[in-house]
Formats: C-alpha cells, sequence, structure tokens
C-alpha cells in the first residue's frame, strides 16, 4: 500500500497524504487533483478501490490497427496533445498480427473503466470483417468515435477523409498530364475507403470519356509489399499511371517498376495517398493526396469530449477535404509532349 501511494504521489506531483485522501473519499481535495490521482492510478496499473470502481477514468482507448504505416504514429500524435489539452490520458491500442484483437482491446478498455474510446482505420472499414464487439460500445453506452469510413448502421460520429474528392484530384492530375491508362491499387474488395475510392475514379474517368477496366484494378493490403506485387500485375497490363490507396503502396508501386527495368516518372506515374513522413524524401518524391492529419485528430477529440461530457452529437460523418501534392512521381507519359 505504501509503495502506491508513493509511486502515485510522485507521479501526480502530491502528498502521499492527499492520495490517500482520495483513495479513502475524503474530503479536502480538489476535482481536478482527485481526476489526477485515479488517471494516475489507472495508467500504473493498479486497482481503484471498490467504491470508485464505477466511476470512468479520464483515459481514452486510442485504438490503431499498425503503426507501421507513419500515418498512424503522426495522428496518434495529435490526438495525444489534443487529449492532453483536455486533461485525458490516450491509451494507445496497436493491432498486430496473431496478437490482441480489437474486440480483446476492447475488453480491456472496459476493466480500465476509459471515459471514451477513438478508433482509427478499425475493423469497421471492411464490410466483411467482424463487427459484434462494437455492439457491446453502443451497450454500455461509451462515447465512441471513429475515423475514416466505414460501414453503415454503426452508432457512433465519424471523422473521415473525402475518399471521393481524393480520387477525383488524383485521377483529373493523371488525365491533365494525358494519362488514359490509369491503373488503381486499392485496399481489400470490402474495404469502404477504397470502394468510395474505386466509385469515384470510375465516375471522374467516365466523365473524361476514358473507361477504367477491371483489369487495371487491383485490391492488397496497405503495405509497400501488397502494392509492390499489385503493381508488378498491373505493368503487365500495360498501364501507364498508378493511383494507390496509400503511401507505403505507392513505395511499393515504385519498387516493382524499377525492378521491371522502368523509370519513374518516365516510364510510370505514382499517386500515393496520406502525405505521410519523409514522401518529400524519396526517390522520386512522391505525389500524392495528402490527409488533413492534424485537423481530423482534433476534430474527432473534440467530438469525443463532447460526448463524453454528455453533449449529444448524431452518428453522422464529418468530412475533411484532402489536398494533392504534386512532386516528382508523375509526369506525362511517354511519348506525349512535355
Amino acid at each position: 500500500m505504501a509503495g502506491r501511494l508513493t509511486e502515485v504521489a510522485i507521479k501526480v506531483g502530491v502528498s502521499e497524504a492527499t492520495v490517500s485522501r482520495v483513495l479513502n473519499g475524503r474530503p479536502g481535495v480538489s476535482d481536478a487533483t482527485r481526476d489526477s490521482v485515479l488517471t494516475a492510478l489507472d495508467v500504473l496499473g493498479y486497482e481503484r478501490p471498490t467504491k470508485l470502481r464505477g466511476e470512468r477514468a479520464r483515459l481514452v482507448g486510442l485504438v490503431l490497427p499498425e503503426l507501421q504505416n507513419p500515418i498512424f504514429p503522426a495522428f496518434a500524435d495529435v490526438v495525444g496533445g489534443s487529449l492532453a489539452q483536455q486533461g485525458l490520458t490516450p491509451v494507445l491500442c496497436t493491432q498486430t498480427v496473431g496478437g490482441v484483437s480489437e474486440a480483446d482491446y476492447i475488453e480491456l478498455l472496459f476493466q480500465q473503466h476509459v471515459s471514451g474510446v477513438l478508433f482509427a482505420g478499425g475493423l469497421y472499414s471492411g464490410a466483411d470483417g467482424a463487427h459484434d464487439h462494437y455492439a457491446q460500445l453502443a451497450e454500455r453506452q461509451l462515447p465512441t468515435v471513429m475515423v475514416n469510413a466505414g460501414i453503415d448502421g454503426l452508432p457512433f460520429p465519424r471523422v473521415s477523409c473525402d475518399d471521393a474528392v481524393a480520387a477525383e484530384q488524383a485521377v483529373g492530375h493523371l488525365l491533365s498530364l494525358g494519362h488514359t491508362s490509369i491503373g488503381l491499387v486499392l485496399g481489400p474488395p470490402d474495404h469502404v475507403p477504397s470502394l468510395r475510392k474505386l466509385t469515384a475514379a470510375r465516375r471522374t474517368m467516365a466523365a473524361a470519356g476514358v473507361e477504367l477496366a477491371d483489369t487495371h484494378v487491383e485490391h492488397a493490403m496497405h503495405s509497400l509489399e501488397g502494392g509492390q506485387a499489385a503493381a508488378a500485375r498491373l505493368l503487365r497490363r500495360g498501364v501507364t499511371a498508378v493511383i494507390c490507396g496509400s503511401d507505403p503502396m505507392a513505395l511499393g508501386a515504385i519498387r516493382a517498376a524499377k525492378r521491371a527495368g522502368m523509370a519513374v516518372p518516365h516510364d510510370l506515374s505514382v499517386v500515393g495517398y496520406d502525405d505521410s513522413a519523409f514522401m518529400n524524401c524519396t526517390d522520386p518524391p512522391l505525389t500524392t493526396v495528402r490527409q488533413p492529419i492534424e485537423a481530423m485528430g482534433k476534430a474527432s477529440v473534440d467530438l469525443l469530449v463532447r460526448l463524453i461530457s454528455g453533449s449529444g452529437i448524431a452518428a453522422d460523418e464529418l468530412l475533411h477535404e484532402p489536398e494533392l501534392v504534386v512532386r516528382g512521381s508523375t509526369a506525362p507519359p511517354t511519348g506525349t509532349a512535355r
């Protein structure tokens, strides 16, 4: 007990006597100090006294699908800073192959009495994925916000980048350069953001009198390896440009072109998606569609805080406008006047 008091006191910057008063429910402690002590107790992994277990901690679960894609650490950084300004502490839950599942993380967060949960790129974005665990969040009325497009019917607000506009920008850029044989490397076939991009790309190309053949659409995992394999297949079908569903996929497409003895952008133009860290330092610098991560991260925290405070929010979707960033990986196709 003494060790716990000391550790929590040091963490919060108060006396052990103050920590003892909080744990024993005694008066003479401000609400802010009380919340800080309880949060420190949760963060350090100590069990709350029985009489305090029913209260939600000043913790927020931040559930991410991975950390290898630089866009997710960047998002976590924005969210962490915004939560801190609101007096909340993020509990990072990162999924790994064969590791803790999303459903298991939710159960762990319930045990930590978190005040809310913020998801980015979870199973809700796949139509064929497991979704039963989301019902538990709704049943317990735990404030929840989801980032980027997901399946219909979930009763949670969402903050998304406008995938349709992203596809329109990428396709429009390549068409303006003179490309008509354009390939798409997207996420899995049931991935909702990818489906939105595909629909918008078909519509934009059709409006320009250009057909997007089914053979020019490939689905893969959002990874460098997935992008490389998918782009290699498209190269054999004669595409002159590739639009990818993520920056790692785009780097994979560049690698596929180089392995095939082709030069980017002379023989193949490549467009990514995210504008994650260091995409201006690649060889060549990557043309990509930038997600407004800072604005989306702050908006998602604002929504969550309003839910935690009891403000009524409809299960709506806030769409943020992306931005095309043109760099060195795109150019007119070979034989076109430059």
